[in-house]
C-alpha cells in the first residue's frame, strides 16, 4: 500500500540549524521514516469511478501532466491506472519519481518515497531505475529526511544496484547535518563496509566493477565520523574507525584530526600520543589542524588529571611564543612590514564566516538542486561528489570552533584563559597549591603581564578569596613572596579584610607581619577593618596602636578598590576576565573522577581483544576503588559480550544494573550504549529486555534506526510465533509471546 504522510504538517520536516538538530522531538516523529497506515486509493481524492479505458492511453495522459507540472492532476491519473492495470510502465514510474523527487516539495516528496515502499512491497522492483531512485534519496537528504534517505539506499544495496561512492557520499553529506541523520551515516558505512572487509570483492574481476565502485572512501568516511563528532556519538565513531584498516581506507590530514577528536572524547590517551608522531611529522597539516591536534591532546591531559603534563604544554607554547615574537620583532627592525597587510590572530568567527558562511547557509530544501537532467548526464556524479566536499568543509568548520584551550597568532600555538581557568581548578582541586603557585610564576616569565595587578597569579588568589578559600590564597601569597614576585597591597588588603571577617586572629596577624616585611602599605579601608576587628575583640589597646599607625603613615581616605570593583563587575556579567571565569567554572562545573577514565581504558582493552574474564575483574576492581562505572564502561562491556556471541544473560545482568543506577542516581544513559543492548537483546530473542529498552529509548526521546532492527528480526526470528496460538501454554511462554508481539507491532511487521 501506498504511505500517507498527509496526517503531519509539512513543517516537521523543513531544516532547522545544526545546533538546534539534536533535541526536538519533531526529528523523533520521522525516525521509522514514514508512518505504515494503510488506505484505498479511493479514499484520497473521493470515489475513483475506474471507467473502461486504454491503459496506454492513460501513461500518454500520466506523461502529458508530468511535463506541464499539473502533479495533481498526474497522480490521480497514476491511481486510476493502479486500480485498472497496477503500475505503469518503468518509464512513468520513473518520470513521476524524477519530477517529484525535483519538485522540493514535502508532500510530493512522500508521494514519491510511498510509491517505491509499494512496488518493493508487490516485487515490482524491476520497475525502479537505479539513477532515478539514487536521486530521490539524494533530494530527500537534502530536504532534511535522512531516514528515507537512508531507507532507498539500503533497498538499492538489497537489490544489488550499488550506488557509486560519489553519489552516495553526498547523500551521506546532508544527512549527517542533523542527529538522526549522522548516526545512520555511520549505519550505513558500516553496513557498506562490511562487505568489504579483510578482501571480500575481488577488484580483478570485471563482475565486481560496480561493488568496487560502491566502497567507502576517505571522503565518506570524514563525512560520518565528523557527523558523529558533532552530534556525540563518538563510540560509533571509534566502531568505524576500527574497520577503516579492514576495508584499505587510508587517512589523509582531515582524517588525522577527526581520528584526534574522536580520542580525546573517548578518553584514548595512548592512541593520542601514537598520532602526535604522524602529526609532528606530516608537512602538509594547516595551523588550525595543528591547533586542534593540541587541543586534543591539552583537554585529554586534564581528563587524566595529569596536571604536570597539560602545565608543561603550556609553558612550552608560551616559551616558542615569545621566541617567535622576538625573532619577529628582530625581523620587523630589518625588513620594515606594512602593518596594513600583516596577518593578525584569526577569530573562529573570521574563520567560519570567510570558509562556509556557516552551516545554515549550507542546508535549505528550497536552495536550487540539481535536475534530473543535469543529474543523468553526470554519469560520473562529479557535481555530487563536489557538493559532497563542499558540506564536509562546512563540517570541519563547526568541528574547528568547537576548540577552546588553544588559539593561534601568525601560525604560533597559544594557550587561551580557558586552560587557564581549567588548569587552576585542577590545581586547587587537588590540593597542589604550591605546585600551581610555581606553574603561575613560570608562565608569567614567558608571557609578562603588563602590571603585577593584572597578572594570572593575582586573579587567581583574588578568586580563591571570593570563594572563601582563605589558606590557598594565603599560600599562593607566600609562594609569591618566596618567588621574589612583587604583589600589590589591594590583594593583601583583599585578604586581611576576609580573615576579619572570619574572625581568624592569629591569620590576620601573621598576614600584617607579612605585608610589613614585604614592604607592603595597607589602605585605609583596611585599617578600619583592622580596627573594627580589634574592638570587637575587646582589644583597644590595639585597635588604638593600629588607629596611630595609620595616622602616621598619613593613609588618604579614598583607599584601594580595585578588588571590590573587580567582584562587583563579575557579580554583575561585566567584563568576562580570568577571575569571573574561573569562579564560573568552579562553581558550575563538578569534579571529575580521572581514575574513571584509566579504567575504562583497561576494561574497554580487554573487551576489544575479547578478554571477556579479565574485563570483568577489571570492572569488579574499579568498583571496589570508588570508581563509579559509567555509560562508556557499559558499553564496552556490551558490546564486549555481543562480540563473543551467546552472552545474553551477562548483558541481561548489566541491564539490570543499568536500570537500578538509573532510577538510584541522576546517571543518563545515552543512544549508543541503549542501541547496543537493544540489539544485543533482539538478536538474542529477549524480547521482554528489548521492550524495556525501547521505551527508555522512547522516553528519552533517543532516536531508533528500526530498519536496522526489522532486517535483523527478519533474519533471526522471521518464523517465530505466526500460527495460531496455542491452546496450552506456561505463563513463561504466554509472557514471552506478548513481548514478541508487542515488539514486532512496533517494528511494524504485523
Amino acid at each position: 500500500m501506498l504511505v500517507s504522510w498527509s496526517s503531519r504538517p509539512v513543517n516537521e520536516f523543513v531544516d532547522s540549524p545544526l545546533p538546534n538538530l539534536n533535541g526536538p522531538a519533531a526529528v523523533v516523529r520521522i525516525q521509522d521514516g514514514f508512518n505504515h497506515q494503510s488506505h484505498s486509493f479511493s479514499t484520497l481524492a473521493g470515489t475513483i469511478l475506474v471507467q473502461a479505458r486504454d491503459p496506454a492511453k492513460l501513461c500518454m495522459e500520466i506523461e502529458n501532466a508530468i511535463d506541464e507540472h499539473r502533479f495533481n492532476d498526474a497522480w490521480k491519473l497514476f491511481e486510476q491506472h493502479l486500480h485498472m492495470d497496477g503500475f505503469p510502465r518503468k518509464s512513468i514510474v520513473n518520470k513521476l519519481l524524477t519530477s517529484y523527487a525535483a519538485s522540493l516539495d514535502v508532500p510530493w516528496l512522500e508521494k514519491a518515497y510511498g510509491m517505491v515502499e509499494q512496488a518493493i512491497e508487490e516485487s515490482k522492483q524491476n520497475l525502479l531505475g537505479k539513477e532515478p531512485l539514487i536521486y530521490l534519496s539524494f533530494v530527500l537528504a537534502k530536504c532534511g529526511l535522512p531516514v528515507p534517505a537512508s531507507t532507498i539506499l539500503r533497498k538499492l544495496i538489497q537489490m544489488e544496484q550499488y550506488p557509486p561512492v560519489t553519489a552516495w557520499s553526498a547523500i551521506l553529506a546532508h544527512m549527517s547535518l542533523t542527529a538522526p541523520g549522522a548516526y545512520l551515516a555511520a549505519e550505513l558505512i558500516l553496513e557498506i563496509g562490511y562487505l568489504y572487509q579483510d578482501g571480500r570483492v575481488d577488484p580483478r574481476k570485471k563482475i565486481n566493477a560496480p561493488l568496487i565502485a560502491m566502497k567507502p572512501n576517505t571522503i565518506a568516511m570524514n563525512i560520518a565520523l565528523t557527523g558523529c563528532l558533532l552530534f556525540g556519538t563518538t563510540r560509533k565513531a571509534e566502531q568505524l574507525l576500527d574497520m577503516m584498516p579492514r576495508i584499505g581506507i587510508r587517512a589523509d590530514t582531515n582524517l588525522l584530526i577527526i581520528m584526534a577528536h574522536i580520542y580525546e572524547r573517548n578518553g584514548r590517551r595512548e592512541e593520542l600520543r601514537k598520532l602526535q608522531r604522524h602529526i609532528d611529522d606530516s608537512q602538509s597539516l594547516t595551523d588550525t589542524q595543528f591547533r586542534q591536534f593540541y587541543n586534543c591532546l591539552l583537554t585529554c591531559h586534564l581528563k587524566f588529571g595529569d596536571l604536570d603534563a597539560a602545565s608543561n604544554m603550556v609553558l612550552i607554547m608560551l616559551r616558542k611564543a615569545r621566541e617567535a615574537r622576538n625573532s619577529f620583532a628582530t625581523a620587523a627592525l630589518l625588513f620594515p612590514i606594512d602593518k596594513k597587510s600583516s596577518p593578525g590572530p584569526v577569530s573562529q568567527e573570521s574563520l567560519g564566516d570567510k570558509e562556509s558562511g556557516g552551516l545554515g547557509n549550507n542546508r535549505s530544501n528550497k536552495d536550487p538542486t540539481l535536475s534530473y537532467e543535469e543529474f543523468y548526464r553526470d554519469r560520473n556524479f562529479l557535481k555530487l561528489d563536489a557538493e559532497a566536499k563542499e558540506v564536509l568543509n562546512a563540517l570541519l568548520v563547526e568541528l574547528h570552533m568547537q576548540v577552546e584551550l588553544i588559539t593561534t597568532e601568525r601560525g604560533i600555538l597559544q594557550p587561551t584563559e580557558k586552560i587557564y581557568v581549567k588548569l587552576v581548578k585542577a590545581f586547587l582541586e587537588s590540593g597542589k597549591t604550591k605546585e600551581l603557585a610555581a606553574f603561575l610564576i613560570k608562565a608569567e616569565k614567558e608571557d609578562s603581564p603588563a602590571s603585577n595587578d593584572n597578572s594570572a597569579l593575582v586573579h587567581v588568589i583574588n578568586s580563591c578569596i571570593s570563594l572563601g578559600w582563605l589558606d590557598q590564597a594565603h599560600d599562593l601569597l607566600d609562594e609569591m613572596r618566596l618567588a621574589g614576585v612583587r604583589t600589590s597591597s589591594s590583594v593583601y588588603a583583599s585578604l586581611l579584610k576576609a580573615y576579619c571577617k572570619a574572625n581568624r586572629s592569629g591569620e590576620v596577624t601573621a598576614l600584617l607581619r607579612d605585608a610589613r616585611r614585604a614592604g607592603i602599605q595597607l589602605d585605609s579601608s583596611s585599617y578600619n577593618a583592622l580596627i573594627e576587628f580589634r574592638v570587637i575583640q575587646k582589644d583597644t589597646k590595639e585597635a588604638f596602636h593600629i588607629f596611630k599607625e595609620m595616622k602616621e603613615a598619613k593613609i588618604p581616605r579614598t583607599g584601594h578598590q580595585e578588588f571590590e570593583m573587580l567582584v562587583k563587575g563579575c557579580a554583575e556579567g561585566g567584563e568576562a576576565g580570568l577571575m569571573a571565569k574561573l569562579l564560573r567554572e568552579i562553581k558550575e562545573e563538578q569534579a571529575v573522577d580521572s581514575g574513571v577514565h584509566d579504567w575504562n581504558n583497561v576494561i574497554h582493552f580487554f573487551c576489544k581483544k575479547r578478554l571477556m574474564q579479565d574485563a570483568e575483574k577489571a570492572l569488579k576492581k574499579m568498583r571496589s576503588l570508588g570508581h563509579a562505572p559509567n555509560a562508556q564502561t557499559f558499553h564496552s562491556m556490551v558490546t564486549g559480550y555481543a562480540a563473543i556471541g551467546g552472552k545474553y544473560i551477562e548483558v541481561t545482568e548489566l541491564w539490570g544494573e543499568m536500570k537500578s543506577i538509573a532510577s538510584a542516581t541522576s546517571m543518563k544513559f545515552d543512544q549508543e550504549l541503549l542501541d547496543s543492548v537493544l540489539y544485543t537483546f533482539v538478536r538474542g530473542g529477549f524480547f521482554s529486555r528489548a521492550n524495556e529498552v525501547v521505551e527508555m529509548m522512547e522516553r528519552g526521546k533517543m532516536f531508533i534506526d528500526k530498519y536496522k532492527y526489522r532486517t535483523l528480526y527478519l533474519k533471526y526470528h522471521k518464523t517465530l510465533y505466526k500460527g495460531k496460538t496455542p491452546k496450552i501454554q506456561t505463563e513463561s511462554q504466554v509472557k514471552k509471546r506478548e513481548a514478541a508481539l508487542t515488539l514486532k507491532k512496533w517494528l511494524g511487521l504485523n
